[in-house]
Formats: C-alpha cells, structure tokens, sequence
C-alpha cells in the first residue's frame, strides 16, 4: 500500500477527531483506540501516525466539541439578528429537549463529558478546555437578570438528570421545570 498524501493525512486526522468527539460524548473516554478508529473507517495502526497518544486525541476532541457548541450559540446570535435574549430562548429551547436528551454524540460537551473530564479520562489540556468552554458558555447564557454560571448549572443539572431518569415520566418533567425555570418573565 502506498503512502497517504498530506492532504489525506489531514482529512484522516480531521475525521479521526470529528469521530472522536462524537463518541467520547456519547461513551466516556473509555472508549477504545480500535472502536474509534473502526467508526472513523480507518485502521487502527494509522492512529499512531496521526497521534502520540489517546490522551492527545481526546484533548483534540474535546476542543472540536466546545467548537462545536460555541458555533452553535454564535450561529444562533446570527439568526436572531444579535438579538441574544432570543438566541439564549433558542439554545434553552433546544437543550432542554428530547431530541437533545437523546442524543449526547451530537450534543453538549459540558453534560457529556462531566465525568470523564473530573476522572482521570483526560489530560490536563482537555481540563483546561473544558473549563474555558464552560466559562464561555455561562458567558454566552448571562443576562441582566440571571447570572450564566447559574443558568448553565440548571440546563445541565437538568439535562443530566433526564437523560439518568429516561423512560420515565420524570425524564419529561425534569426538562419542562427546567426550561419554566430559565425562561420564565418576571
């Protein structure tokens, strides 16, 4: 077999980490060299001409996640025309949701990789990603009225508890108190 030209080298990697970030969210950081690879559609020895270790991989992920998801409340800003009160609406709209709920590979980072990020799942620069993500996201949710740390503590402490409690009632309301709790006026 012949060598793999940079620019394919470069699209493996991007594919690699796109993969990565969508597994990770939805499986921990557990998950295996072999299965992401497998899911990326490359063989598991290119890992090692892309990476050094798993640990720089799940750092990469983790970045592409928190790109992710800041594209997403920008691209809400520009939908909205800037108006943020509207975006923020959206984005609560859509984070407490079912379809959310139900799929972390393509969701939040910050409720999909809690955990793994706390243990030792991770390596200090996905921390510090992690928590500058996070720090930008309760940025993003501040208004003049609640704070964004605060904000972001209810629609993950929400979004966490439904996905936990799935295929119970529960699972709905919890997502409903929370999404009455965050956009209710005064």
């Amino acid at each position: 077999m012949g060598r793999v030209s940079q620019a394919q080298a470069q699209e493996n990697r991007r594919r690699v980490v796109e993969t990565a970030s969508r597994l990770i969210r939805e499986q921990g950081t557990h998950v295996s060299v072999a299965d992401l690879m497998k899911a990326a559609g490359l063989t598991h020895g290119g890992f090692y001409k892309q990476f050094a270790s798993k640990e720089e991989l799940v750092d990469e992920a983790t970045a592409h996640a928190f790109a992710e998801l800041a594209r997403r409340y920008e691209g809400g800003l520009d939908r909205h025309a800037g108006g943020r009160d509207a975006a923020q609406r959206a984005l609560i709209d859509t984070y407490l949701s079912v379809e959310h709920r139900d799929s972390p590979a393509d969701g939040c980072p910050v409720a999909a990789l809690a955990t793994d990020i706390a243990r030792d799942g991770a390596g200090e620069e996905a921390r510090r990603v992690y928590a500058q993500g996070v720090g930008e996201f309760a940025d993003f949710l501040a208004t003049e009225d609640q704070d964004g740390t605060a904000r972001l503590c209810t629609l993950f402490g929400a979004l966490v508890l439904s996905r936990a409690t799935k295929g119970s009632p529960l699972s709905e309301e919890i997502l409903a108190a929370a999404r009455e709790a965050l956009t209710a006026t005064d």
